[in-house]
């Protein structure tokens, strides 16, 4: 007996999904390759992926995006928040190396604009496309480490100094409202 209610839960949990997907594609999704002209996204690159330069590679996302929250955040266009950030790269480069040397980093910092192919990703409530992107980058040290990124125009990440990106699992929310 406890077979079949668990197989029944199966068939209906993997039927309840594929109606969901099939129902939901496209929601808040954008896969228009002119989306990524609307965007100007931010890539922080670690020096390499040992467990002390992917978290000083935080301190320095935190140092930065508070940098330029001001500079940005009267921006109208995507145009004008680029002009403003180039006006400032040697400004957001001089905040990385700061905190880099303040916790005892020797490697410095390159900040440059250029575009550069993103895969998909999910914002909270906005879902980018992957695809070539304008993109503040900021390499520390060789730039090999994994890396962060979010967006500045239009400022997702850029409001308060801090970007919470919020995962989901659409399984684990079919399953909880299926349970109750």
């Amino acid at each position: 007996m406890k077979k079949v209610i668990v197989i029944s839960f199966l068939v209906a949990l993997i039927a309840g999904l594929a109606i969901f997907f099939a129902g939901n594609a496209g929601e808040n999704y954008s896969t228009d390759p002119a989306n990524a002209e609307s965007y100007l996204r931010v890539h922080i690159r670690a020096n390499s992926n040992s467990a002390e330069d992917q978290e000083v590679k935080y301190k320095v996302r935190d140092e930065v995006v508070t940098y330029l929250t001001p500079i940005v955040a009267e921006c109208a266009t995507k145009e004008e928040a680029i002009k403003k950030i180039g006006e400032n790269l040697d400004g957001a480069a001089r905040v990385a190396d700061e905190t880099l040397k303040k916790y005892g980093y020797t490697y410095g910092a390159r900040a440059s604009i250029r575009r550069e192919e993103f895969p998909t990703r999910v914002y909270k409530d906005a879902t980018l496309a992957a695809g070539v992107y304008d993109a503040l980058i900021l390499e520390l040290g060789t730039g090999k480490g994994d890396n962060w990124w979010c967006v500045v125009y239009p400022p997702l990440c850029f409001g308060g100094g801090n970007c919470k990106i919020e995962y989901k699992s659409k399984i684990a929310e079919i399953v909880k409202k299926f349970f109750g």
